[in-house]
């Protein structure tokens, strides 16, 4: 026991030694031939050849399987004298053992130990480690015969588990320690990836969570297993995965989950697309829905959330093509991810870091994408009164207790919300004009608190709100003028004094005041915010020249010799006053473009200029910002340049290097080519505009050439027809033609029997052929003629209708005429009672004035006693009766007379009407007439044609007959029968023309 345990220190310590000389320490050579044989024997290089022996000569399944085990127990204390000895023999194990599960998992292991790094166990502080990488050489050797990768492959295929888990341990290694090469293999293997990805469906979670761990190691950096992989619907397996897991509040899986999808999803534009056309972002939002308790972020938790965050920004990332980021952006939106991302950015208790994660990530997601930017511009903080969000962020990058990191990331979001977005870029600049501040001073605009931070003794601040409100005027000429309108107060009793003259005023002071931080990032940032400012903006710069303090101020420090750390700022200012000369429109006589260009000659020097202007992109933190977008820096001190100025650098250098050097001809030359191009440019528009219209033109002529060729194919259709048809027809005639003839020739010549009875036979054929066609032809014009006898029974109902309308118009006018026979009578006799009644009254009347007058004679006469008197009264009264009778019988009269000449009006308006429809009725019957003539003749000329088509058939028969074929009673019986019912049909209608 004791030898044996000496035996083990004498491994270990052989371990320690360097790599080429413990194969030879571990076999016995000359120096151990003091040692006894039993030590000898107990040696590990001794003991691991002998199981090697037994492993490759045993006949003996179980002999071999213990040898395996063996070999396994030693590989983790001796893994190079095992490596170099019974890698062979292993694999030769691994291809003729499969039946055996055992065997086949305790070679698995024991390869897994050779080749794996993670289990070397640790050494002592004084010693050193091994020199060589024995994981990757051992990993060359086995992957030096791909059939071994290919072997390994097939055994992931058995569902045991003693050889499916230490089969993917085992090529997890081997990607670990050479992937590129394994990865190779692998994709020209015969489905290779599609074996592994059964590996995510494996029900024992042990074997899934290290098949996760695989697949991150094969799809790393590989862009066609990538794509094999997420076709493999690796996308669905992984998110139920994840959902199976609590999303969030899962363990280090959903972290693996999440690492695979960020290698399958990374600078893989065709995973994007697959990823977001699958509707898989969809599913991404219940993952950030993390409540309102402000407990439970656990350590993994805040990892799990912080690589969810990355994974989104994946997706949005601004390397990726603009049009997938777009409409990632957009589907984002649509689906609530971006509010839950608000949503998180505005609750309380959040930490820092997953804090800071989610405002990049919120920038990310709304960069360059209007409907996304203008939904942030409506996100406001659960405060009371509720303020902004884009307002929280900016007191939060104007803070300087803040954390550095998240002030980095307060600052990219607002660069992202202002990207591409010239309206949000309109409403930070509105905060800072006249018209638009509280004057109460209650709330806090976001322009109120950029000027802060711009003028505040921390220099970071200072940097932040100059590059922020340098991105609210980038390609924007209408912010930059409006701009120039913004007064500030600086001290009480003072005028106010603009935003652009106030930062030349802090430039000129440099390092008089005293500031936290940096000595150059207050001057760095407000030169950035000026050279924004001016660029493409002739009254901007115009503006900076009426100031006669800022052009002698840029001289002197362009010229002067300062050391490296003020050499920045010299090729700041000298690309300020580049622009000063590029941009100006020689309005100030002063400083004109010549006069500048000469003032720099004089006092600086061309070159000397030139060479300060080449100080800025030669600079070690220029290229570093210039590379992505958003501001990562390590500290505050690296905090100089912003990516959005280095394109502007970029593009101004050279062309004001052209200025500097340009004479004054040259640029009148360079103002007329501009003019020219300015022409140009509206002819080409004018152009465009007229291959707009063409085009549409085309459109319509294509789509009027597209309907009238198919107008034009059925026609040709139709006309191809009409074409068969009349060929038909022409054949038809033609073959009745040709057999009339052949009727003629027959008939000449049927004396010559002998040429009758040489072709006997065809001309019975051919007759009987033609007495099928006569017989169909018959049965046509049978038809036909049926049609015509049912159109001629139809007229002759309609004429007899007629007819009947036209007794009862006449019987109608008839009454009518007697009415008013009758009614005239009644009207001559009232008029005749009229007239003697009112010669009655004529005569009454008289008599009344007679009476009258004799009763006044006899009045005046004689008086007349009272009884006289009273009967006269009663007679007087008597006749006004009367008269008033007949007075009222004579209205009675008028009236009736009256009712009697409306009817008679009424009467003739009835007779007018049906004299009309007598004539309407009269036209009809004449059309009917004409039709039913027009009809007889057809008729006629059909019956001419059959009673031709029957002498036709008749004398067919004879021939038939002649020529000693049969002919069938029938035939001539129905012939018969038809020629009886179309002589009973004429007389028939012989007798209804007479009716």
């Amino acid at each position: 026991m004791r030898d044996t345990e000496r035996g083990r220190d004498t491994g270990r310590g052989s371990s320690r030694l360097p790599a080429r000389n413990l194969m030879w320490d571990s076999m016995p050579g000359p120096q151990d031939h003091a040692l006894s044989r039993r030590q000898m024997l107990s040696h590990p290089g001794v003991r691991i050849q002998k199981l090697c022996d037994r492993v490759s000569s045993s006949t003996l399944l179980d002999d071999r399987r213990n040898a395996v085990r063996a070999l396994k127990s030693l590989s983790k204390k001796y893994r190079l004298e095992v490596g170099i000895q019974a890698m062979d023999h292993l694999i030769h194990v691994l291809q003729t053992d499969r039946s055996d599960s055992e065997i086949i998992g305790y070679a698995l292991d024991t390869l897994y130990n050779i080749i794996s790094n993670d289990e070397e166990e640790e050494v002592e502080e004084n010693s050193t480690r091994q020199s060589e990488d024995f994981g990757s050489q051992f990993t060359e050797i086995f992957i030096k015969q791909q059939e071994n990768v290919t072997l390994l492959l097939s055994l992931l295929e058995e569902f045991d588990f003693h050889v499916r888990w230490p089969g993917v341990k085992l090529l997890t290694s081997l990607l670990k320690q050479l992937g590129p090469q394994v990865q190779q293999i692998i994709l020209v293997s015969p489905m290779g990836v599609s074996r592994l990805m059964d590996l995510l469906a494996d029900s024992r979670e042990v074997i899934r969570n290290d098949g996760v761990l695989l697949l991150q190691a094969l799809t790393r950096s590989n862009g066609a297993i990538q794509k094999i992989v997420a076709f493999e619907n690796a996308f669905e397996r992984l998110l139920d995965i994840i959902t199976e897991e609590g999303n969030s509040d899962g363990g280090i899986v959903v972290e693996d989950c999440l690492i695979l999808l960020q290698n399958l999803l990374k600078n893989n534009n065709s995973n994007q697309n697959f990823f977001k056309e699958g509707s898989y972002i969809q599913r991404m939002k219940p993952w950030f829905d993390v409540g309102d308790e402000n407990s439970g972020w656990s350590a993994q938790k805040v990892t799990n959330l912080h690589v969810m965050l990355q994974l989104v920004r994946v997706l949005v990332s601004p390397t990726n093509p603009p049009g997938a980021t777009s409409s990632c952006q957009k589907a984002m939106f649509q689906c609530g991810l971006l509010q839950q991302l608000c949503t998180i950015l505005m609750a309380t208790g959040v930490p820092a870091d997953i804090l800071t994660e989610t405002i990049n990530t919120v920038s990310e997601v709304i960069r360059g994408y209007q409907v996304n930017q203008d939904y942030f511009a409506s996100v406001n903080a659960p405060s009371n009164p509720p303020r902004p969000a884009i307002v929280v962020l900016l007191m939060s990058m104007v803070n300087e207790r803040q954390p550095f990191v998240l002030r980095c990331a307060v600052l990219y979001c607002f660069q992202c919300f202002l990207y591409k977005n010239q309206k949000g870029q309109g409403e930070i600049v509105s905060t800072l004009l006249p018209s638009t501040i509280d004057a109460t001073g209650n709330s806090v605009s976001a322009g109120q608190l950029l000027c802060g931070g711009l003028f505040s003794t921390d220099s970071l601040s200072n940097w932040c709100a100059a590059v922020a409100l340098a991105h609210a005027l980038q390609e924007n000429a209408t912010q930059k003028e409006q701009l120039l309108r913004v007064q500030l107060a600086t001290s009480i009793g003072n005028p106010p004094v603009s935003l652009l003259q106030q930062c030349t005023n802090i430039l000129s002071q440099g390092d008089k005041i005293d500031r936290r931080g940096s000595k150059i990032q207050t001057r760095v940032g407000l030169l950035m915010l000026l050279c924004t400012w001016l660029s493409n903006c002739p009254i901007a710069v115009t503006h900076f020249l009426h100031n006669s303090a800022n052009v002698p101020f840029l001289t002197g420090q362009i010229a002067e010799n300062l050391g490296e750390e003020e050499q920045l700022v010299q090729g700041l200012c000298a690309l300020l006053l580049g622009i000063s000369i590029y941009f100006n429109d020689n309005s100030l006589e002063s400083y004109m473009k010549e006069k500048l260009k000469q003032l720099i000659e004089k006092r600086i020097g061309k070159e000397n200029f030139i060479e300060k202007l080449g100080f800025i992109s030669k600079h070690e933190l220029y290229s570093r910002a210039s590379q992505k977008p958003q501001p990562n820096f390590p500290s505050p001190e690296y905090m100089i340049f912003d990516h959005e100025f280095t394109k502007l650098v970029k593009e101004l250098e050279g062309v004001i290097t052209k200025a500097i050097y340009k004479s004054s001809e040259e640029d009148k030359k360079e103002e007329e080519v501009k003019k020219t191009l300015e022409q140009h440019d509206s002819i080409v528009t004018h152009y465009k505009n007229m291959i707009r219209e063409q085009d549409l033109q085309l459109e319509e002529l294509k789509q009027q050439i597209s309907t009238l060729k198919c107008q034009n194919e059925q026609l040709q259709t139709a006309v191809t027809q009409q074409v068969s048809q009349i060929q038909q027809h022409k054949d038809q005639y033609n073959l009745l033609k040709v057999q009339l003839g052949k009727d003629n020739q027959h008939q000449g010549s049927y004396s010559d029997k002998t040429q009758v009875n040489g072709i006997q036979s065809e001309e019975v054929g051919r007759l009987r052929e033609e007495l099928e066609e006569l017989k169909s032809n018959q049965e046509l014009l049978q038809s036909q003629l049926a049609e015509k006898n049912s159109l001629i029974e139809n007229l002759k109902s309609s004429q007899t209708s007629p007819g009947t309308n036209e007794q009862s118009s006449a019987t109608a006018s008839a009454r009518d005429s007697e009415q008013i026979a009758e009614l005239k009578q009644e009207l001559a006799t009232l008029k005749s009672q009229l007239n003697s009644q009112s010669m009655e009254i004529t005569k009454l009347q008289t008599e009344k004035q007679e009476l009258l007058q004799k009763t006044e004679t006899f009045a005046k006469s004689v008086p007349v006693p009272g009884e006289s008197e009273a009967g006269m009264a009663t007679k007087t009264t008597d006749v006004e009766g009367r008269l008033s009778a007949l007075l009222q019988e004579t209205k009675e009269l008028k009236n009736e007379i009256k009712a009697l000449s409306e009817e008679r009006t009424a009467i003739k308006e009835q007779l007018d009407a049906s004299n009309s429809t007598i004539a309407i009725l009269q036209n009809e019957k004449n059309k009917l007439e004409m039709d039913v003539t027009d009809s007889k003749k057809e008729q006629d000329d059909l019956l001419v044609l059959l009673a031709d088509q029957d002498q036709k058939i008749f004398s067919l028969k004879n021939k038939l007959k002649e020529l000693g074929h049969p002919v069938e009673e029938e035939d001539e019986l129905e012939s018969g029968d038809q020629d009886d019912e179309e002589d009973e049909d004429e007389d028939d209608g012989k007798d209804q023309g007479h009716i």
